[in-house]
C-alpha cells in the first residue's frame, strides 16, 4: 500500500476537525516525524506534492505529510485560516484576498501551476460542429456564445477575459456558465454550451472524444499566467516556521524531478515514466497514455512565484467587483520559504546537464 493517506473532505468544516485528529499517515512512527497537513485537489498540478511524497523527500526532511482531497481550492481557506491544514494548492483567486482582507492570515509561498510557453493546460475549447458549420471561426466568434468556465473569481476568470479581449469580445458579450472541469466535457458533448475553457486532461478527453476542438492555448492568451500556488497558514509560518523551511527543501526536489520530465510540452523528459507512474498511482487517471497525451502544467522548480500575474489578476478582480475591503496582491505572497530553499538547495539544472 503506497505511503499516502487521502481523506475526501465533506462540506462541512465540523468533519474536516473529525479528519484533523486522525493519527500520522501509514509508514509515519509517531514521535519520530513531524506531521504536515496538506490540502490537495487531486490533479495532475500537485504532482510536486506527490513527487516528495512518493520519493521519501519529505520523510528525509523528518515530515509526515497527510493528503486531503477538496474538491475545490476555495474550501480550503477556512481550515487554512485556523490552522487546520497546514499547507494547500489552490488558485490565486478574488476569495482567498478577500479572506486576507477579513484578517484571515494565509500566504501564497511558491508555483504550483503555471502557463510558459508550450504548457497552456488551460485551453480554450469549441464545439466541433461549430467549427464544422463556420459558426466559428475566431475569436470574434465568441460573441453570443454559451461559454463553460470553473468559478466567478478565479484565475481563470482573468484568463476569459484575455482571451475575449483578443476577441474583441466584452464579458457581457458571452453566457458564462459555471461547471466542474470534468462536466465541461458531458456539456460539449450534449451541446449544452459552445466553448469552454478547461483544464488537462478534461480538455484532451473533450478533443478526443470529438465534441471539440482546441482552438487557443492559455499560453498564447496569457503567457506565463499564474494558476495555482501553493499556500501556507498563518499558524504554520508563525509557529513551526522550521517545518514549513522543510517542507519547502522537499517540496521543491519534486517540483525539480516534475521538471525534468517535461519536453517540448509533454511529459516527454527523461524520467517522464516514473513521474507517469506516480501521478497515476496518486491520482484519479489510471492510464498512463492519457499524461503521455496532454499538455502538463509549468511550475517554477525555484518556486518563483509570477508576481505580475498575481497583480494583473487581482485589479481584475477589482474591475469586477469582486474584492471587498482593504487589500493589495503584495500582501499575500510571502517568497522566503522558497528563497531559502534554493539557497540549501542551490538553482535548478535540469538532470542531465
Amino acid at each position: 500500500m503506497k505511503n499516502l493517506r487521502i481523506t475526501v473532505l465533506g462540506l462541512t468544516l465540523s468533519l474536516f476537525c473529525a479528519w484533523a485528529g486522525a493519527q500520522p499517515q501509514k509508514g509515519a512512527v509517531a514521535g519520530e516525524l513531524t506531521p504536515v497537513r496538506v490540502g490537495i485537489v487531486n490533479s495532475s498540478a500537485d504532482a510536486g506534492f506527490f513527487l516528495a511524497d512518493k520519493k521519501n523527500y519529505f520523510r528525509d526532511e523528518g515530515l509526515a505529510v497527510s493528503f486531503t482531497a477538496f474538491d475545490s481550492a476555495a474550501k480550503m481557506i477556512a481550515p487554512l485560516g485556523v490552522g487546520q491544514l497546514d499547507v494547500g494548492g489552490g488558485s490565486p483567486s478574488a476569495g482567498l484576498f478577500n479572506a486576507i482582507a477579513r484578517g484571515i492570515n494565509i500566504k501564497i509561498v511558491a508555483d504550483k501551476g503555471s502557463m510558459p510557453p508550450g504548457y497552456g493546460y488551460l485551453k480554450l475549447l469549441v464545439r466541433t460542429d461549430l467549427v464544422d458549420s463556420g459558426r466559428y471561426k475566431g475569436l470574434k466568434d465568441l460573441k453570443g456564445m454559451k461559454m463553460a468556465g470553473a468559478g466567478i473569481g478565479t484565475a481563470a476568470t482573468s484568463t476569459t477575459n484575455e482571451i475575449l479581449k483578443k476577441g474583441g469580445v466584452r464579458t457581457a458579450d458571452v453566457e458564462r456558465v459555471f461547471l466542474g472541469f470534468p462536466q465541461h466535457v458531458m456539456a460539449l458533448q450534449n451541446k449544452a454550451v459552445d466553448a469552454a475553457l478547461t483544464t488537462e486532461p478534461s480538455a484532451t478527453k473533450a478533443v478526443q472524444s470529438g465534441a471539440a476542438v482546441n482552438v487557443l492555448g492559455g499560453d498564447e492568451a496569457y503567457p506565463n499566467q499564474q494558476l495555482a500556488v501553493v499556500l501556507y497558514s498563518g499558524m504554520f509560518i508563525r509557529e513551526r516556521s522550521d517545518v514549513a523551511r522543510r517542507f519547502m527543501r522537499a517540496y521543491l526536489r519534486g517540483v525539480r524531478d516534475y521538471n525534468d520530465a517535461l519536453k517540448d510540452g509533454k511529459l516527454a523528459g527523461a524520467n517522464a515514466t516514473e513521474v507517469i507512474s506516480i501521478l497515476t498511482e496518486y491520482t484519479l487517471i489510471k492510464d498512463p497514455e492519457v499524461y503521455r497525451v496532454i499538455t502538463p502544467n509549468g511550475c517554477n522548480p525555484n518556486g518563483r512565484v509570477n508576481i505580475a500575474s498575481l497583480e494583473k489578476d487581482f485589479q481584475y478582480f477589482k474591475e469586477q467587483g469582486l474584492i471587498q475591503g482593504n487589500v493589495t496582491s503584495g500582501q499575500a505572497v510571502d517568497n522566503s520559504f522558497a528563497e531559502t530553499a534554493v539557497k540549501e538547495l542551490g538553482p535548478y539544472a535540469r538532470a542531465g546537464k
